[in-house]
């Protein structure tokens, strides 16, 4: 049974409505003004609120406003009841988050149609919600333990053989083994970090002190950045000689670390889901006064539509038929980190065909 909220300064309308409302098993509660209504509102957290707009002490709009700046009433749908609604008074409604208007008088029909379509479209968005959560926790599900795995097995595989088998390996043997406990080491090493880095990534974005102290405590960083950080991804993926540079000098507003970041998991990327011998472009160009565009490119498998819509923490596509490294979040960091500076990240790509991946950040000058 759906819980819908009244809120009407004219007792004869509130009632009728409730009454109407009753008879077609809908849970009803009442409030006869704004300010009632926002109580009740918080309260009885209802699937739908009906709200007059002209009413004493706070009218609809105050309600509105309110119940948007609540993060636990944000998202209830919700219908304005007017005895006008001319052009501005729809606009005003609809730029601060209404969902519908209902001119009064309203026949029954109206009503129960515009209530219909509102709870309709809120069950499609939450099934859509429940969805990408579902396979959010499929991703993980699949990914993290083989992530946190495969390194912790290569660690500990080599280092029982080196504590079992000492005294019977060559030098070279031990090396090798030796060798191995460092890549899977540093494979554990970077997967830690980027989990740190994503939620500490996230924790930032939500206080706005820090956020500040980040984004005002920056340097000016030339492409010699990003090329410092291209090559010795291509390098450390033995592939330094697919690396074409061509940057154009500019002051760049980010700090180094985080610039940093973002060419080694795009580089990375590339690397991982493109072949050796294929070039690995690195370009980044001035675009308008104010921005520095950077833009990897690789002639790799590609992504679809909508694996570029589903970029996100812990999404990493096609992993039953490629079975590459990875978590998935380098995506999600790249993207939220060229947020948190007022920039952001456009993914453009042809299914086993060329894919480019473009990052705008801000500049702090025009040179």
């Amino acid at each position: 049974m759906k819980k819908i909220l009244v809120i009407e300064d004219e007792m004869s309308v509130r009632d009728n409505i409730v009454e109407l409302l009753d008879a077609e098993n809908f849970e009803t509660v009442a409030a006869e003004n704004g300010v009632e209504g926002v109580k009740r509102a918080r309260e009885e957290l209802p699937d739908l609120i009906l709200c007059d707009v002209m009413m004493p002490h706070l009218d609809g709009y105050g309600v509105l406003e309110a119940l948007q700046s609540d993060r636990t009433t944000a998202t209830i749908p919700f219908i304005f009841l007017t005895a006008k609604a001319d052009k501005a008074d729809t606009r005003k409604g609809m730029e601060l988050g209404a969902d519908d208007y209902l001119t009064k008088p309203f026949t029954i029909d109206e009503l129960l149609g515009a209530i219909a379509t509102r709870l309709q479209k809120q069950a499609t968005i939450a099934e859509q919600s429940q969805q990408k959560l579902e396979e959010l926790r499929n991703t993980i599900a699949l990914s993290l333990p083989h992530e946190l795995r495969t390194p912790i097995n290569g660690i500990l595989g080599y280092a029982q053989l080196l504590a079992e088998d000492y005294e019977d390996l060559d030098r070279q043997e031990a090396l090798e083994m030796l060798e191995g406990i460092q890549v899977s080491a540093k494979r554990l090493h970077r997967l830690v970090q980027n989990y740190l880095l994503y939620a500490e990534i996230e924790i930032v974005a939500r206080d706005p002190q820090r956020l500040q102290y980040w984004t005002n405590n920056i340097g000016a960083h030339s492409p010699s950045e990003i090329e410092r950080a291209a090559r010795s991804k291509l390098v450390e993926a033995g592939r330094e000689g697919d690396l074409c540079l061509d940057l154009e000098t500019a002051s760049i507003a980010i700090s180094a670390v985080h610039l940093h970041k973002i060419v080694e998991e795009l580089t990375d990327n590339a690397c991982k889901y493109s072949s050796s011998g294929t070039p690995i472009r690195v370009v980044g160009r001035k675009e308008e006064p104010t921005d520095y565009c950077l833009r990897i490119v690789d002639r790799g498998r590609g992504m679809s539509a909508t694996q570029i819509a589903n970029v996100g923490a812990y999404m990493q596509f096609e992993r039953k038929l490629y079975e590459q490294q990875g978590s998935g979040l380098g995506l999600a960091i790249v993207r939220r980190l060229s947020q948190l500076y007022g920039g952001d990240l456009k993914l453009d790509s042809i299914p086993e065909g060329e894919t480019t991946a473009t990052v705008r950040l801000p500049l702090l000058e025009w040179t």
